[in-house]
Parts: structure tokens; C-alpha cells; sequence
């Protein structure tokens, strides 16, 4: 009787793990919605049928905030956490070696591994030097910039690859297409006895920007519009802003990326703002395919019925816009990303305005999947929007970005510039919050200048609103929700703001 019992209770316990949905999150770097077809902003010359193709089969986020640079970003998925609550990581030696305490700042997918998930993780891994194969994954095949920082700029060739924590090595081959094959074997492989979590990091579109050889003659009549303030006068804008840019003009009106950053990357078409973009652009067609293989083999397998998929990047990419070419800054143009969230039971081929912060998605798939995380996590489940894209959501997004500073280190605002400012692109600390059709943006430095954006009159962020007198009280208003959601989500320099 009691075996009987016994085995009915394991039976059923398998079942319900066994029903659980899967879950393969794609997660690109610095790629920008204007870079995918589906997204009004993009350019017309832009071509990611196989993203677009995950669109029609699901919910598209119109202003995604996942992160503001690449680092924090990753570690918020991981943690549910901001970058000032992401405590006990530190950058240490040569960047980006970094360390972090596991019993201080766990990751989810352990917690997945103790309730029947297979975790898996391909692809770059940005976030110490400690991968967590063991403990957070029962599967990982990673590019582990920090702990092999010498390495850290190959992108798309000679990566040093770990096997499940065994360093294999220079692994020849385009990243993109290494992981996409490791990915697609994970999936085929799958014994379907237990439910998985697969998370594919592409290093593309990351500077240097290099394609697949086979899409170095892709988009070759593409033309972009110049952004209306690559130079200036940029009234309004913080002092930084007003004091430079990446670009500059030949004799025959050209924008060009200047001279002395260009030698960063590497040219392939030529100076000009298009002959970057179309580089840029030729980087995620590669990226598009690997979507579509993954797809298949989902199909192919009889798991895409059962699989909640995420698309999504780190943060997007300025070019051009405010002056700048890069993420960091607290603009649509330099860090809002694409967001798709495909599964069968939830709205197909929709979209929302939304605005969604990157520590929502973690919570979003412990809810589909049903499994409590025993901490506290800055975001919030988007479970309601993505079975109806016009269910009533008007929850601020707070967003914040520290330089390399993370958690304790973010206690107080720090007075020396240098500790202030990101080393290359001088962007200085700063916190943001976007709600309804308003973003208020309070930078950190010793001007200390306040921005408010009408995002739906102004999607571009051109015209500050800030110091305007008929905005007092709005500005007001969102300097509170600003304040309110810092001291919610455990922001300790926030008593220096009130």
C-alpha cells in the first residue's frame, strides 16, 4: 500500500514537472529596434524575417528598457535586480575580470534546477569570472570574457570557449554560428523527460561589428536618415552632450565617424554614418538565421508547442543620435531594445506601449513557469499583458546607471569625476523614470541637470522640458515616482536626491 502510494506521488510529481513549459530566451548585444523589421523605427532597407516571423506569433514591446549597458544588464536578468542592488560585484584587474558572491547575489536558474529544469546557458557570459556551471547550470558552453580577458574583444573569431567549466581553448569559427549550432544540439538532444531553460547570449551586433563573410555584400543601396542632433546645438542637454560627438563632416557634407574612433573597430565598407549601419546591420542578419534555425528545431522536435520564447537584447545602440555612438546614456536612441515574447497560449502577432523594465522578465517567466524565486526582485510579472496586449498597465520604469560600480559601491554619488563618468564615452551616473507618455532623467554629475521628455510628442528627446514653468509641477511629480521607485528597489544614494 504504501509503495503504491509512494509511486503514485512520484508519478504525479513528474507529470506536473513534465508539463511545465520550456523556455529559450535569445539575448543579443546592442542591438537597437531600428535594427529589426518589425519595429516602426527600423530602417526600410532592414530585412530579420525570421524576428519578424516570432512577432506574428506573438507580443511585441514598443519601449523595452532591458538594461543600460551590457554587464549590469546581464546580471538583472540573472538577479530580478537593478545595478544598485546587484551587491558584492566588483570589477577587479584587467577589465573584464570581475567577481561576485554567489550566497550574496543568487541567480534564478539554480532555483529552476531545484524544481525539475534542465538550465543551460551558450554563448558570451558577462558576469565574473564565476560562470556558475554546477550550481546555476547543469549545461554551459560560454565565451567567459572576464575570466579570460585577454580574450575579451574577440567577438566573432578565437573565442576562448568553456565546456561545463573545462577551458577548451582558441575555438575556430563565427561565433554567431558556434552558438547557434551548440544551441540547436541542446534542443535536439532533449530527452523531453524534463522541462529546460535555455538562454543563447550572441555577442552580435557588439562592436567591432564584423559579419558573416556571407552577408558582406547584403544591403548594398542602404541609406539612413542623419539623426537631427549628430551635431550640435543641443539646447537643453546636459553639459556632456554639448561638448562633443562622434562624428564629424568631409568636404562633401559626408558624415563620417571620426578618425580617432574608428581605429577601435574594424571598417569593412567605409566611414561614412551609412557604410556603419549597413556593417552594423550585415552583423544581425547572421543572428536572424540562427532565430529561424532554433525555431525549426523546436518544430521539428514537437517542443515549440511547449516553449515560451524570449527575444531580447542587452540594451540598444546609438548611432548618431545626441552626438553619440554608444549605449550608456539615458536616451530611447542609445539603450531602448527589442522585446518579443512568443509562446501559444498568449497573444499573437500583437503589440503594446507598455513599458517594460529587463528586471520584469524574470519575474514574467517564474510566473509562466510556476516557480517561486525566495527573493526579492525589483521587477514584475508582464504575464497579464502578454495574454492581452491592452490590459491597463501604467507602472514606472525606473532605470539607473553606475559606471563599473555595482551594489555597495553605489551607496553614495561619488565627487571625483573619474569615478563618475564611463572611461570611454564620458557619460556620467544617472538615474531615469519613464511612465504614461513622460521620461524624467536626473543626471549625477556636478551639474546635476534634470531632463523631461514628452516621449509621445518627442520620441526623439530633442526638447527638454525640464526648465520649462509650465512643467514645474509635472517635473515635480516624476522627480517623486523617480524617488519612490529608488527607495523601492533599495537605492541607497537616493537620500542624496530628496
Amino acid at each position: 500500500m504504501y509503495k503504491s502510494f509512494l509511486f503514485l506521488i512520484l508519478l504525479s510529481t513528474f507529470a506536473a514537472t513534465a508539463e511545465k513549459p520550456n523556455v529559450l530566451f535569445i539575448f543579443t548585444d546592442d542591438q537597437s529596434t531600428r535594427s529589426v523589421s518589425c519595429y516602426e523605427e527600423a530602417h526600410d532597407w532592414v530585412k530579420t524575417p525570421n524576428i519578424d516571423s516570432l512577432a506574428k506569433q506573438g507580443v511585441r514591446f514598443d519601449s523595452a528598457y532591458i538594461g543600460t549597458w551590457c554587464m549590469a544588464s546581464r546580471l538583472t536578468i540573472l538577479s530580478g535586480l537593478l545595478q544598485h542592488g546587484q551587491k558584492s560585484v566588483t570589477l577587479t584587474g584587467n577589465y573584464p575580470s570581475s567577481t561576485y558572491d554567489p550566497k550574496v547575489i543568487p541567480f534564478w536558474p539554480a532555483i529552476f534546477r531545484k524544481n525539475g529544469y534542465t538550465t543551460a546557458h551558450i554563448g558570451k557570459w558577462h558576469s565574473g569570472n564565476d560562470s556558475g556551471y554546477g550550481r546555476d547550470w547543469d549545461h554551459q558552453i560560454v565565451w567567459n570574457r572576464p575570466k579570460y580577458a585577454k580574450n575579451y574583444r574577440n567577438y566573432y573569431y578565437d573565442q576562448e570557449i568553456e565546456i561545463n567549466g573545462q577551458h577548451m581553448g582558441n575555438v575556430p569559427g563565427y561565433s554567431t554560428d558556434n552558438y547557434t549550432k551548440w544551441s540547436e544540439d541542446f534542443i535536439r538532444q532533449n530527452d523531453k523527460k524534463k522541462p529546460w531553460f535555455l538562454w543563447v547570449c550572441y555577442g552580435g551586433p557588439h562592436g567591432p561589428f564584423t559579419p558573416a563573410d556571407r552577408h558582406l555584400k547584403d544591403y548594398p543601396n542602404s541609406k539612413v536618415n542623419i539623426p537631427k542632433d549628430t551635431f550640435g546645438p543641443r539646447p537643453g542637454k546636459p553639459q556632456y552632450l554639448n561638448t562633443r560627438t562622434e562624428f564629424e563632416k568631409d568636404k562633401d557634407g559626408n558624415v563620417l565617424l571620426k578618425k580617432d574612433n574608428v581605429h577601435n573597430y574594424g571598417r569593412i565598407h567605409g566611414d561614412t554614418l551609412d557604410d556603419w549601419i549597413r556593417q552594423y546591420n550585415q552583423v544581425i542578419t547572421s543572428m536572424d538565421e540562427g532565430v529561424g534555425t532554433l525555431i525549426k528545431s523546436l518544430k521539428e522536435t514537437g517542443q515549440y508547442e511547449n516553449t515560451l520564447i524570449i527575444f531580447a537584447s542587452d540594451q540598444g545602440f546609438a548611432w548618431g543620435q545626441h552626438g553619440l555612438k554608444s549605449k550608456f546614456a539615458a536616451y530611447d536612441a542609445a539603450i531602448k531594445a527589442p522585446l518579443i515574447i512568443s509562446y501559444p497560449e498568449f497573444a499573437k502577432n500583437k503589440s503594446t506601449k507598455a513599458h517594460i523594465s529587463g528586471a520584469d522578465l524574470p519575474a514574467t517567466i517564474a510566473d509562466v513557469c510556476d516557480i517561486k524565486i525566495p527573493w526579492r526582485m525589483d521587477g514584475r510579472s508582464i504575464l497579464p499583458l502578454l495574454k492581452n496586449p491592452d490590459h491597463p498597465w501604467d507602472f514606472p520604469v525606473l532605470q539607473t546607471f553606475s559606471h563599473i560600480y555595482f551594489g555597495e559601491e553605489t551607496k553614495t554619488i561619488p565627487d571625483d569625476p573619474k569615478k563618475l563618468a564611463h572611461r570611454l564615452f564620458n557619460i556620467p551616473w544617472w538615474s531615469s523614470v519613464v511612465q504614461g507618455n513622460y521620461k524624467y532623467i536626473q543626471n549625477l554629475d556636478a551639474e546635476r541637470k534634470v531632463e523631461l521628455y514628452n516621449l509621445k510628442e518627442d520620441p526623439e528627446e530633442l526638447y527638454n522640458l525640464a526648465d520649462k514653468e509650465e512643467y514645474k509641477q509635472l517635473k515635480s511629480s516624476y522627480k517623486k515616482i523617480m524617488l519612490d521607485e529608488l527607495k523601492r528597489t533599495r537605492a541607497e544614494y537616493v537620500k542624496e536626491l530628496e
